[in-house]
């Protein structure tokens, strides 16, 4: 167990984390220190310094310095990085993607046609999306976390809590007793804290894996992102810093557990037959794993001085890559929700408090959840009919500028109603 303290002025601070800790009483704690979790309490600290926010993660000190997977990141969500002090730090890594390309075929066609292009601007001068590294993103999180005065618990997880009135006594592992008035469940799509506090999910399970890696390539990308449809699933290659890209790979689970155990030799064949050598040569770049991937949907997003945030209330295909993009939207939405209600004088905690988080977030979640189910079953099969019909469907789309600008807008977060972080204002 290891405890990131926070800097010395901000523990000077009346009702700063360090004092809370000492007397084990939290506004906020938040189970989990991925983005989600790390984004939940710099939003509510940054907005309101004087609630105490606290982040237990069961995972080792420096199992977020290992990830070496990366994330695109929408322009709405570069905004909210933006607003909380954290995008500066990772702008000169991320890799803005300024154009995409979408094509539908099997391995073994001798020519790939493109079906559909994106312009890779939300707003002139802005890309809707950057591609950075989980752990850029996860360090510059935890740096403004530090000076908010934040504290980050690593190595301990929650063992169990009881809503007691008006606090929730939570068990850690180490022992540790802890009281507070808002539990946040951002544990990820596994989320025992979900499971503890009886909630049900909607699940069913692709029977496909996503298969992640880096690629270094010999000529650059020039920003440019593409993904291919193809009968197992879909394969994109998203822009990196440098001549380099990251994969993400949908196959048979079967074929993707074969293919993520083969030798270099045979992993980077199957890999040149879908990624081609429009770049020149290719060569895997650090390791390669594969996740299951399902759709899973819990059945509620709060109860009584609970709530859920990120994979662990939602967890979708990455066909449209916007699964790091709903967890933000979920941090951006409860933390207003929150501290609006601290300054109202509300039980931040009270379920009638909760439920207009959940209200804001279940539509947007379901409906992002359908549309990549319906996209998956749609693009990853090889029958002849349906296969004419979705290629006339993304020509049509290409032709239409103004319902491309509108996916664009849509990708990029640039949502009248999202949260005002994401809209680059203040809570």
């Amino acid at each position: 167990m290891s405890r990131t303290t926070p800097n010395a002025s901000a523990s000077k601070e009346p009702g700063s984390a360090a004092q809370a800790h000492s007397a084990d009483r939290f506004d906020v704690l938040i189970a989990g220190a991925g983005y989600v979790g790390l984004a939940l309490a710099v939003s509510i600290a940054d907005a309101r310094p004087g609630m105490r926010v606290m982040i237990v993660d069961a995972a080792p000190e420096d199992a977020w310095q290992r990830d070496g997977r990366a994330s695109a990141i929408a322009a709405a969500a570069s905004r909210m990085l933006t607003r909380l002090g954290c995008w500066e730090e990772i702008a000169g890594r991320a890799q803005p993607i300024v154009d995409m390309v979408i094509t539908d075929s099997r391995t073994s066609d001798p020519v790939r046609p493109v079906f559909l292009t994106f312009g890779g601007e939300a707003a002139p001068g802005e890309p809707f999306a950057h591609m950075v590294m989980n752990r850029d993103l996860n360090a510059a999180l935890r740096r403004r976390a530090g000076e908010l005065g934040v504290d980050i618990v690593q190595g301990v997880a929650v063992d169990g809590f009881e809503v007691e009135g008006a606090t929730v006594s939570v068990s850690l592992s180490d022992g540790m007793q802890a009281r507070t008035r808002l539990l946040v469940a951002a544990d990820g799509v596994r989320s025992r804290l979900r499971d503890m506090a009886g909630i049900k999910t909607l699940h069913w399970d692709y029977g496909q894996s996503g298969i992640v890696c880096t690629v270094a390539h010999e000529r650059p990308h020039n920003g440019r992102a593409e993904e291919h449809f193809l009968p197992a699933g879909p394969f994109a290659t998203l822009p990196l810093m440098g001549n380099r890209s990251s994969i993400v790979w949908t196959e048979r689970t079967e074929d993707a557990e074969r293919l993520v155990n083969e030798d270099d030799f045979i992993f980077e064949q199957e890999l040149e037959l879908r990624f081609g050598l429009k770049l020149g040569e290719i060569h895997v770049d650090g390791p390669r794993r594969a996740w299951p991937l399902g759709l899973t949907l819990a059945r509620d997003f709060v109860k009584p001085r609970f709530a859920l945030a990120g994979d662990a209330a939602h967890g979708i295909h990455p066909i449209a890559g916007q699964g790091l993009n709903l967890g933000f939207k979920d941090a951006a939405a409860l933390a207003e929700v929150v501290v609006e209600a601290d300054r109202l004088g509300e039980d931040i905690g009270a379920i009638d408090v909760l439920q207009r988080y959940e209200r804001w977030r279940r539509f947007d979640t379901v409906q992002m959840g359908v549309t990549t189910d319906l996209l998956n079953r749609l693009f990853s099969n090889d029958f002849g009919p349906l296969r004419a019909m979705r290629d006339i469907g993304l020509g049509l789309v290409d032709r239409m500028p103004g319902m491309k600008s509108f996916f664009v807008r849509q990708a990029a977060g640039m949502d009248r109603s999202a949260p005002r972080l994401l809209q680059g204002e203040t809570i």
